[in-house]
């Protein structure tokens, strides 16, 4: 890294090295374990908290019902829980395990639970169809489901039976102890997580995240930390079956947060629970931050006086909701990071408040991570302010898509470099600039939603001859599903019938908003759809909410 590279050609301020066109972490770097150690995340993170004095400091807060969880009590919980996995169900190394959750305090116990058992985790959006289930569990093929009683009836069965978490069964699991758990000896390299990712192609993928990704992440978290007086409380309104939510499970045990779980998130609710628990720290998507700008009403009467800084990730923040945002909130820093499913979350992030002040930035590069910025044409590597797609190597990268080779090495080099499909630059300081998508994913407030599954499903029905499917702006969501569609001739079909049609097969959040008609849709001579063109007719229109 930067700060233990005395090489001359790399720029102090960047990062940037003007010989090999590679940007290093100006990062303190992060100290990890010998990649060859066998070590679960659950044993680094706990090494960590019980070398510490704070294991009576509190670990978990229940935001609906201020029920709390000290850190020992978590570290004992967790040890108490993999018991039970391991020698009532017989859930061993290799295993995977699929959970149907929204966030609720028991999720973190399970996650350290099956990362000390080798058990890989496998989390997915609780409003998902059966359908769409049904594709995740033919990916990761797990042995057994973890899932609440409103869930469950979407899963099917498998070999072990689906354990109910919000039931008094689970509980007597975490807190009455069974036989003495087995120490099962974990090497880095074993995959720890399938998390689900649309990719370049649309149709979704698994990626597999290793116990080295997720140790790697914590590490950083771990040796960026700032020094405090008193430890900070942190209410994260990201899912934990998201990348970003996953990692805020890790990170906050790692640094010793209060972490505030809200089950359902509300403006109003994180409000007050930013008064009752003395939240200094939110962590957010860009929807929630428009919504804090918006809000007057709701916001009246509730105590933000603790609040530091609202952390923004999942999709960049439009300049002139920054502007906003720091007029109604004077004395709280926004800051904002860059991450992918495949990079384990954050790879740049603002810190502090003289960073923060980089409007529209997504920050500097993490600990022991290297970036380049490449022309998408050439592959040619360019200089600082210079437009093109951003690269990442380092050991937060994912070990590859689960059962798709093909998809990997599109997506991972011969040397490890990840190609990030983001169109970025890099000032001459060492900011991210995130400009535009190469992909085709759609944002909806911060969730992936790829076009060709939508065009898929609208081109099953039978009064449709073609489709496509674009991003449209939006105020509130950043982005919404657009479907410009061909009817068949004669056909009635109308704006309200499309909309239903992919509703009622689709998550709430990949539902088509809009839907305009058209006699042919543009492709290129291969066949490709040509989405600019369809985009700049959907932006030419007088009712085009920018």
């Amino acid at each position: 890294m930067a700060e233990s590279n005395p090489n001359p050609s790399i720029d102090p301020k960047s990062g940037f090295c003007s010989e090999t066109k590679i940007y290093h972490s100006l990062r303190s770097a992060a100290r990890l374990p010998p990649e060859d150690e066998p070590i679960s995340v659950t044993e680094y993170v706990f090494s960590i908290l019980r070398s510490s004095s704070s294991l009576e400091n509190i670990a978990l807060i229940d935001s609906a019902t201020g029920d709390r969880l000290s850190f020992s009590e978590l570290i004992r919980q967790t040890e108490i829980l993999a018991a039970s996995l391991q020698n009532v169900i017989g859930l061993s190394r290799g295993d995977t395990a699929f959970i149907l959750s929204p966030n609720r305090l028991q999720i973190p116990i399970l996650y350290f639970s099956l990362f000390s058992l080798g058990v890989v985790i496998s989390p997915s959006n609780p409003s998902s169809s059966k359908s769409e289930i049904s594709r995740q569990i033919e990916l990761c093929k797990p042995v057994i489901a973890f899932a609440t009683s409103a869930t469950a009836l979407k899963l099917p069965s498998l070999r072990h039976e689906t354990v109910l978490i919000d039931s008094p069964e689970f509980n007597s699991m975490m807190t009455i102890p069974s036989e003495k758990l087995i120490r099962v000896e974990v090497l880095q390299s074993d995959p720890s997580a399938i998390l689900y990712s649309s990719g370049t192609t649309g149709r979704v993928k698994g990626v597999v995240l290793t116990h080295r990704n997720w140790i790697s992440a914590a590490a950083g978290s771990y040796a960026g930390q700032p020094v405090r007086a008193s430890p900070a409380v942190v209410l994260c309104t990201a899912p934990y079956f998201h990348v970003y939510g996953f990692l805020y499970c890790v990170k906050a045990a790692v640094v010793r947060e209060s972490a505030v779980v809200m089950e359902r998130f509300d403006v109003g609710m994180m409000m007050r629970a930013i008064g009752e628990f003395k939240v200094t720290h939110v962590a957010v998507a860009p929807p929630v931050v428009l919504a804090m700008v918006k809000a007057d009403s709701v916001m009246d009467g509730y105590d933000l006086s603790s609040l530091e800084a609202v952390l923004c990730g999942g999709a960049p923040l439009r300049k002139e909701l920054i502007q906003r945002f720091k007029k109604r909130f004077p004395n709280v820093s926004l800051a904002q990071a860059y991450g992918l499913t495949e990079t384990t979350a954050g790879t740049f992030r603002t810190m502090g408040l003289e960073e923060s002040r980089r409007m529209g930035s997504a920050g500097r590069l993490t600990s022991n991570c290297l970036a380049k910025i490449v022309d998408p044409d050439t592959g040619i590597a360019l200089s600082p302010s210079s437009l093109g797609e951003l690269w990442i190597r380092g050991p937060i990268i994912m070990k590859g898509y689960v059962g798709d080779d093909e998809a990997t090495s599109a997506t991972l080099d011969s040397e490890g470099w990840l190609r990030t499909g983001d169109l970025c630059y890099i000032d001459k300081d060492g900011f991210l600039f995130v400009v535009d998508r190469l992909k085709e994913l759609i944002k909806y407030k911060g969730y992936q939603v790829p076009p060709a599954e939508l065009e898929h499903l609208l081109q099953s029905h039978p009064d449709i001859v073609d489709a496509a499917v674009i991003p449209y702006p939006d105020e509130e969501a950043g982005q919404v599903p657009m479907a410009f569609v061909v009817r068949r001739p004669k056909s009635t079909l109308d704006e309200a019938q499309v909309m239903d049609f992919i509703a009622k097969q689709v998550a709430p959040y990949k539902k088509i908003r809009r839907v305009s008609f058209t006699n042919s849709i543009p492709k290129n001579a291969p066949g490709k759809i040509l989405r600019k063109d369809l985009i700049k007719l959907a932006l030419s229109s007088p009712t085009c909410r920018l």
